[in-house]
């Protein structure tokens, strides 16, 4: 997908306020806006805040140490990593709205100071040779096409013995999935890799795997679940609408749609840079 698409499908205005306020008429005017407050409306996956805590648990930041998000979005999984473990994580994304709106709520949540915003691209990251003791992505890797560039420069950033966590939809054995999806309007922007394409690049890119798991059978009751409320009851009065707008209900039912027909994997990675 070109920087011009990308921006396309995920740039709105406004989004910081858009946000607080659904918080506020949620929660009142005077509810605190923390991390944990925010998650239902920050965390940009089809199970927001359950698929973070699954992926940070496989990264287990530990306190003091440099942690890279490549694809933060809004910063949401930033600000809650950077929160609960007390280290700095730096959050790298590409669209211009998100990186001003991950600014704006990590100044009202009080975390300027932990969490660094970083406009720029996943191809050609602006640190450093071994700046970050461990990075990791979700669901980012499908927008973009130069996989093994995007595994290579992961592995730059990181020092020796660095961690890298993963969790990214993958293509299933099925065909393509039902669009539009959270991430492309259709097939032409939309990069899918298969689970042992998946594999095959990050170990070119020089990982060692700690762990590779396809989590589809696993995950797939909760998304069937999500899709269930969605139909029967429309968005949830917290949701990522704040965020995308309605368009979100349906880019979920069609995510759920096509994981329970085998058209999409859900991949769970833990790669380490060698010392």
């Amino acid at each position: 997908m070109t920087t011009s698409r990308i921006e396309d499908h995920y740039a709105s205005a406004a989004i910081a306020g858009r946000i607080l306020a659904a918080l506020r008429a949620a929660q009142g005017a005077d509810a605190p806006v923390t991390p944990d407050a925010l998650a239902p409306l920050d965390h940009f996956h089809g199970r927001g805040l359950q698929a973070t805590k699954e992926l940070v648990e496989l990264l287990a930041p530990q306190p003091g140490e440099r942690i890279l998000d490549i694809g933060g979005g809004i910063g949401g999984p930033a600000r809650w990593i950077a929160a609960r473990f007390g280290c700095h994580v730096t959050s790298l994304d590409l669209t211009p709205e998100f990186c001003r709106a991950a600014e704006e709520l990590n100044a009202v949540t009080g975390l300027s100071d932990r969490v660094l915003v970083v406009e720029g691209s996943a191809l050609a990251l602006p640190f450093p040779e071994g700046a970050f003791d461990r990075a990791y992505s979700q669901n980012v890797a499908m927008n973009i096409a130069d996989k093994p560039r995007l595994y290579a420069e992961a592995f730059r950033v990181l020092r020796p013995g660095g961690i890298l966590a993963l969790s990214n939809y993958g293509a299933g054995p099925r065909g393509e999935p039902y669009y539009p999806a959270p991430w492309a309007a259709g097939p032409a922007t939309s990069f899918l890799s298969t689970p042992e394409e998946t594999r095959t690049e990050i170990l070119a890119a020089g990982f060692e795997l700690v762990s590779f798991r396809d989590k589809t059978a696993e995950v797939v009751p909760a998304i069937q679940e999500n899709r269930r409320r969605l139909e029967e009851e429309g968005l949830p009065t917290l949701g990522l609408q704040a965020l995308m707008g309605d368009r979100i209900r349906e880019f979920q039912i069609n995510v759920a749609r096509s994981a329970e027909e085998g058209r999409l994997a859900i991949i769970e990675v833990l790669a380490r840079r060698p010392d």
